[in-house]
C-alpha cells in the first residue's frame, strides 16, 4: 500500500445511512473471463466510537445472502482493517489494510479463493454526498490483478447523510 493512503477517524462517515447498490461481479475468476453477473442490494451503515468503527449490512435478495463489514481504526498504525462477514457461512474473512489519500482509500491483504493463495485489493471511491464506488480485485501469487466485483452505490433519497 502506497505510504500516502493513512486512516483518520470518521473517513467512513460518508457511508451513515441507506443505499441502493448496483453490483458487477466475475461469473468466474483466475480464467481471463469477462462474464458478468449483475444484480442489486440495499445496504444501511453507521458508524460507532466517534467514528473509529464503521459497520455496514448489505442484503442480496436476488442471490440469496446477506453481509456484515466490520471496519476498525487502529490509531497508533493510523491504518483501517476491514472484515467481511456473509450470512452463508457466518465466518470472519481474513481482514484488509489500508486508508484513504483524498477521496480515494485502498486496502490490501492476502487470502484464498477455491483453495489457492491470493493478494486481495479493495478500493473506496468517494463521488460526492449521494454515489460512492467499492471495488474488489485478486491476484494469485505473482499474477496481475483482476478486477472481479463492483459495488455502485446511491444514496436513497431522503437517507441520512454526513
Amino acid at each position: 500500500m502506497p505510504q500516502d493512503f493513512i486512516g483518520q477517524a470518521h473517513d467512513f462517515d460518508f457511508l451513515i445511512g441507506d443505499w441502493q447498490v448496483a453490483n458487477r461481479r466475475l461469473k468466474h475468476r483466475h480464467i481471463g473471463s469477462d462474464d458478468w453477473d449483475t444484480f442489486s442490494a440495499t445496504m444501511r451503515a453507521g458508524t460507532h466510537l466517534d467514528g473509529l468503527v464503521s459497520v455496514d449490512e448489505i442484503h442480496f435478495p436476488s442471490h440469496g445472502f446477506s453481509g456484515c463489514t466490520l471496519r476498525t481504526l487502529n490509531l497508533a498504525t493510523r491504518r483501517w482493517a476491514i472484515y467481511w462477514i456473509n450470512s452463508r457461512s457466518g465466518a470472519l474473512f481474513s481482514p484488509v489494510h489500508g486508508g484513504f489519500a483524498g477521496d480515494r482509500g485502498e486496502f490490501h491483504g492476502t487470502d484464498t479463493d477455491d483453495g489457492r493463495e491470493i493478494q486481495v485489493r479493495f478500493v473506496w471511491e468517494r463521488l460526492g454526498p449521494d454515489q460512492a464506488r467499492w471495488s474488489q480485485a485478486f491476484a494469485l501469487v505473482g499474477g496481475e490483478w483482476e478486477l472481479n466485483w463492483v459495488m455502485e452505490m446511491r444514496r436513497v433519497a431522503g437517507g441520512e447523510r454526513r
